[in-house]
């Protein structure tokens, strides 16, 4: 076949891959969330440009182990906790997954949060006021919408999160400067800098964004002739994903760097970027913190009710009736519920969630992506679709920096 025809035929096919994006983008951007904007944007505010190239490490590794995942669930039909309990042991799957459910409440609290904090700068009134409608509308288009129609919700908020890319291009960057600290590789010793790349590497790679991305493949029904159709959908998320948070690193290095703000949550750092962003960059920042949370605390409930679901043997997914599937739809509701009192309780900060949630997650996700590992790589299990060696190297890489994360946050609750 001419090179020319190979060529027009893989563009076509590129296309019609970029029309079923799914599960991959929606990861992708789920990951991006209030959060994770925080963490992206202090990063910024206290290193400058100088961990950019961190992003280009850490663009291949959440790669492999999303593809990983989501190539199992394609192979075997099976969830992360189905497999688990199949091969390995049901005891390891039920504290797996009650260490992610309390991980994604206490997030889901975090990020309502940031949302209600939003609408409180603009309109004057306390947070409480928007919890629960906010939560309301989730619940009510969980439990009245079906799957394809969430899906294709969660796509066009994933889209909307392009605003961050405006902003960072708003913000003027010095291009050459940009470019050298994104592939120049540096390190500083000092231990602010040290702490924020941990912190920003340990957000990209999240336990809850594996449990819903192979939750979805199953959703979505595919084949495992389809396996190249997600590696594509799988790769498309998580380079958007980086790109982000790219952009908001750059945001916040050129908004805040060396101003000596102290910022710990959303309100902090809006309070920090209005006077500088201007009226028009910091509406659309604003905008992207309630984007953000739209997406991603749906996604960390319907994670929570997947592995839950499970776990249990109980029928899942959003295409059933309440009636047919109540366990499932009973913890997915419960999950926003109890994220929602979280913000009710005086003693307990959005700082505290973040911060246990994190805890959490870095003990879970080492020990998630060891488990992917020898999954992707058991024959009996993958047959010919067993992991590449750039699954095997860039996964092993993330486990190896995750279980460093880990020790460096028992060590600081020591």
């Amino acid at each position: 076949m001419p090179l020319g025809k190979r060529i027009q035929e893989e563009i076509t096919k590129n296309r019609q891959r970029l029309k079923e994006l799914g599960p991959g983008i929606i990861t992708g951007g789920a990951g991006d969330d209030p959060a994770g904007i925080v963490t992206y944007t202090v990063v910024g505010a206290t290193t400058g440009f100088s961990q950019l190239w961190l992003l280009l490490l850490s663009t291949p590794m959440m790669i492999a182990i999303q593809n990983a995942v989501a190539r199992i669930a394609l192979v075997t039909g099976k969830s992360l906790p189905e497999i688990t309990t199949a091969f390995y042991s049901r005891k390891l799957t039920i504290l797996m997954v009650m260490i992610l459910s309390i991980a994604n409440i206490l997030t889901i609290g975090a990020d309502l949060n940031a949302i209600a904090a939003i609408f409180h700068i603009f309109t004057g009134y306390a947070t409480i006021y928007f919890l629960i409608p906010i939560t309301a509308l989730i619940v009510y288009l969980i439990l009245f919408g079906k799957y394809k129609t969430i899906r294709n919700i969660l796509i066009v908020l994933t889209g909307i999160l392009g605003v961050y890319i405006v902003s960072a291009f708003m913000a003027k960057p010095d291009l050459g400067k940009l470019f050298i600290d994104t592939f120049t590789p540096h390190i500083q010793m000092d231990s602010a800098w040290i702490l924020a790349a941990l912190g920003m590497l340990g957000t990209t790679i999240s336990p809850y964004l594996l449990f819903w991305q192979a939750a979805e493949e199953k959703e979505e029904k595919k084949s495992v002739v389809q396996a190249d159709d997600v590696t594509f959908d799988t790769i498309v998320g998580m380079v958007y994903s980086n790109l982000l948070a790219y952009c908001m690193i750059i945001t916040g290095a050129i908004m805040l760097y060396s101003k000596g703000d102290t910022i710990t949550d959303i309100t902090t750092l809006s309070l920090a970027l209005k006077p500088v962003a201007g009226s028009y960059a910091f509406s659309l920042f604003s905008l992207g913190i309630v984007v953000s949370g739209l997406l991603a605390i749906p996604v960390l409930a319907g994670s929570t009710a997947y592995a839950v679901a499970d776990t249990f043997g109980w029928r899942e997914g959003m295409d059933n009736k309440v009636s047919d599937a109540k366990g499932f739809y009973f913890v997915f509701v419960g999950a926003l519920i109890f994220g929602n009192l979280i913000d009710m309780i005086p003693s307990i900060t959005v700082v505290d969630a973040l911060y246990y949630s994190q805890v959490l997650d870095g003990m879970l996700i080492p020990v998630l992506i060891a488990i992917t590992l020898m999954i992707s790589n058991n024959k009996n299990i993958m047959g010919q679709y067993t992991a590449s060696r750039f699954t095997n190297i860039f996964s092993l890489l993330a486990m190896i920096i995750t279980v460093v994360l880990s020790v460096i946050m028992i060590g600081q609750m020591l």
